[in-house]
């Protein structure tokens, strides 16, 4: 089984985690079966954040009784100190657990640090002291602010954004954690949702000694896939190399990542998935995507105003009213039989 060390936090675990942020999206009891199916069949950490409605709950029912046995990871979003105590309190009450193996700042605009008129990071350092975490990390989609954290040297673990179809900018972090002795932990492996081999997703992960990734999991079948590469871990082979090159040429650039951070919309445009339609078209069963309803929301392009508003809070720095015009186009044309997609992929 491979491990993963995550930096100066001494955290030792498979090279396969999971994410708990799907979870919400199935009932209690059927969380509860695939946390515990993770954990029996060797998986010991466990990614939530304070913002995915009941999935500490789910977690914190699925263990326990044996929540020393795993390593819990959550965030919070607080953007103060009191938020911070409040929402670290009810990660805990949650969780059914009296410490958080890794606390973490969800996304922040700015690397919260000692003195920056927050009170963030102090808050951090209280806890820490307290005994209530363990080790303190930061989340973030911003290359400025990924970086800054490492250079800080004030945070044990980044978790950023990386798949196969990472920068050499995105590279450079993993890099830098390394150097810096720093956990890396791999969040949006499949780019949320955009890559459809999970096998080729983890034979590129394995090429990180110090990367933890975590898969978001919703479905059993899905989980069932992950876990059958922990005793037998897919190499990179040449099929796999021209693949992967494939997807790269095809998604790399300007592509929606779907993390979500234009949203809300001023004129109320689903963006995360208008912004890629003709990407999920292609690469996924594409009825879901061209119902009555779905037609009516890619039609909401037209309401743009280019106000810019999502691209000030694009981590990407995204051209987005480009992409939606050039997605509805395309859509437009799907829809209308001008392009055949009966032989994508």
């Amino acid at each position: 089984m491979l491990t993963v060390t995550l930096g100066s936090t001494g955290i030792t675990v498979p090279k396969n985690a999971f994410g708990a942020l799907p979870i919400q999206r199935v009932s209690e009891g059927y969380a509860v079966m695939l946390l515990r199916k993770a954990y029996d069949a060797g998986v010991r950490f466990f990614d939530s954040a304070n913002g995915y409605t009941d999935s500490e709950e789910k977690i914190g029912k699925a263990f326990e009784g044996i929540r020393e046995n795993v390593y819990i990871a959550t965030k919070t979003g607080a953007k103060d100190a009191e938020t911070f105590w409040k929402h670290l309190n009810l990660s805990l009450e949650r969780l059914k657990t009296t410490y958080i193996d890794i606390y973490q700042f969800h996304n922040p605009s700015f690397c919260p640090k000692p003195g920056d008129g927050t009170g963030l990071y102090e808050a951090a350092l209280e806890a820490k002291e307290k005994g209530l975490i363990r080790h303190i990390g930061i989340t973030n989609h911003r290359l400025a602010v990924a970086k800054e954290a490492i250079e800080s040297g004030l945070y044990e673990t980044l978790q950023f954004p990386f798949s196969y179809l990472a920068s050499d900018k995105d590279l450079e972090l993993v890099r830098l954690c390394k150097e810096h002795n720093m956990g890396f932990i791999a969040m949006k492996g499949l780019s949320g949702g955009l890559l459809n081999r999970s096998d080729l997703c983890y034979a590129w992960m394995l090429q990180f000694d110090n990367v933890v990734p975590i898969w978001g999991v919703q479905r059993e079948s899905e989980l069932d896939e992950f876990l059958s590469y922990t005793d037998d871990p897919p190499v990179m082979n040449e099929e796999r190399k021209a693949a992967i090159e494939k997807d790269r040429a095809e998604l790399s650039g300007n592509f929606c990542r779907s993390c979500g951070y234009c949203m809300p919309c001023t004129v109320g445009i689903e963006i995360p998935n208008a912004a890629r339609m003709i990407q999920l078209i292609r690469r996924m069963p594409s009825a879901a995507q061209l119902t009555k309803e779905a037609q009516e929301k890619m039609e909401k392009i037209e309401d743009c105003i280019e106000c810019g508003v999502c691209m000030t809070r694009c981590p990407y720095e995204l051209p987005i009213p480009k992409l939606l015009r050039e997605n509805l186009e395309d859509y437009r044309k799907i829809v209308s039989g001008e392009i055949d997609i009966s032989n994508k992929n």
